[in-house]
């Protein structure tokens, strides 16, 4: 049986809630998904704390970590758990961006890095992958955490996604008023480029992930809740999204105005 932080979210799509707290006291959650590939390997998704029992479970499914044949990271700054895995795992591949490469430069990294065309072809059989345009990927500014590179697992129909999309369910004495929030990280304003045309490539590709998620009935974010199809009582994903962007038009008129 799998632990209580081990989510099924499909047939070989599992999300494991991991526990993340700023200043050592609010945990805000984090996550990493083990995938079950139609080869019959597995991949990680991210990586978050994993505690005796969960191992125990992964070991399991997984032949004592053998089947598993890599962990890609997909968001730049989620890396306090990159070695720790690692060292679980170290027979697995190991994926990461341009700045997992420059902060952990001893390990083993792949040299096709997370944001790369050359990785998502070398998982185009179960993935599709997918990064947001008109905003900085790995800001200078270390605190602001939008852009990530969106998985999504065609078998499953679930899309995994770290901070650029958030989903809350909200507290039972809050929802007679809301049931829960979904939002695109706040930061947007922080990391859209500093260049014209900048609102419009944001656009298009809200536009195009919009239209990708018609076919998503599951979403795995990082440091809130999943909404898994089975619990969802609202409207979908799809229409979710296009909802969370339309609250983001003031930002982006704002950017246009100044970069004009």
């Amino acid at each position: 049986m799998a632990p209580d932080n081990v989510v099924q979210v499909g047939d070989g799509f599992w999300n494991l809630r991991g526990s993340l707290r700023i200043r050592g006291i609010v945990d805000i959650g984090t996550q990493s998904s083990l995938v079950r590939r139609k080869s019959g390997s597995y991949v990680f998704l991210d990586a978050c704390e994993i505690d005796d029992r969960t191992r125990r479970w992964v070991d399991e499914q997984t032949n004592r970590g053998e089947a598993i044949e890599a962990v890609i990271h997909l968001h730049p700054f989620h890396t306090l758990f990159v070695r720790r895995l690692h060292e679980l795992y170290p027979g697995a591949k190991l994926y990461g961006t341009a700045r997992h490469h420059r902060r952990d430069s001893d390990l083993p990294w792949q040299k096709e890095k997370t944001e790369d065309d050359a990785l998502h072809e070398l998982f185009k059989e179960d993935f599709e992958f997918s990064i947001p345009r008109g905003v900085d990927f790995i800001p200078s500014n270390e605190n602001l955490h939008f852009s990530s590179v969106l998985a999504f697992h065609r078998a499953s129909r679930t899309l995994h996604v770290d901070d650029t999309l958030n989903y809350l369910r909200l507290p039972k004495l809050l929802r007679p008023l809301k049931q829960d929030l979904f939002l695109f990280h706040p930061s947007l304003s922080g990391v859209l480029e500093r260049r014209a045309g900048a609102a419009r490539d944001f656009r298009d590709w809200v536009a195009e992930l919009v239209e990708r998620s018609h076919s998503i009935d599951n979403l795995c974010t990082a440091h809130a809740s999943a909404l898994l199809a089975r619990h969802n009582n609202g409207s979908t994903i799809r229409a979710r999204i296009e909802d969370a962007a339309r609250r983001l038009e003031r930002k982006l008129t704002a950017h246009e105005a100044r970069y004009r």
